[in-house]
């Protein structure tokens, strides 16, 4: 898979020590992202899953991982690889998308590896960064609009329901 790199013990992208995973490529091109660097889907290096894996579990302090970007769920494939040993190993999944909770569900009828990330991610932090309405209040989102959306939830109750925090 193509990645821009890896953070081991970031503690800004959700709760706890996280191994965060930086993917390549981006498709939304949102004024002032703080990532520029990850949208060009030829840009960053590759790396396979299993090697992906061995530095995330290679930390027995990371509580779990969170996928960042660029737009993880261009990758979501590898993605769910890489989150499915992240819960066999007990870690918690976290996924940032410039998608809506909403737009990756319709999404995910016709796309298997969508729809296989969305069912390996306990919170969705979603939607476009919007400059106008960047935040630092806001904890884990960069701007007002983004949401942070229990995916399990939402997937059994068939809509979007926001997890508290």
């Amino acid at each position: 898979m193509r990645i821009a790199g890896t953070v081991q013990d970031s503690i800004v992208d959700g709760p706890g020590f996280r191994f965060t995973l930086f993917t390549q490529g981006c498709p939304h091109g949102c004024e002032g992202c703080h990532n520029p660097q990850t949208h060009d889907f030829a840009g960053g290096k590759e790396m396979t899953t299993d090697e992906i894996i061995a530095e995330l579990l290679s930390n027995p302090l990371t509580d779990g991982i969170t996928f960042s970007g660029g737009e993880p769920f261009c990758q979501a494939s590898d993605c769910a690889v890489i989150a499915k040993s992240a819960r066999d190993n007990k870690l918690n999944v976290w996924a940032y998308s410039g998608y809506t909770f909403e737009e990756l569900f319709e999404m995910s009828k016709k796309d298997e590896g969508i729809a296989a990330l969305l069912s390996l991610t306990d919170v969705l932090v979603d939607g476009k960064f919007v400059l106008a309405e960047k935040t630092y209040d806001a904890a884990w989102r960069g701007s007002k609009n983004q949401r942070l959306v229990n995916v399990p939830e939402s997937l059994k109750e068939g809509k979007t329901v926001l997890r508290e925090g």
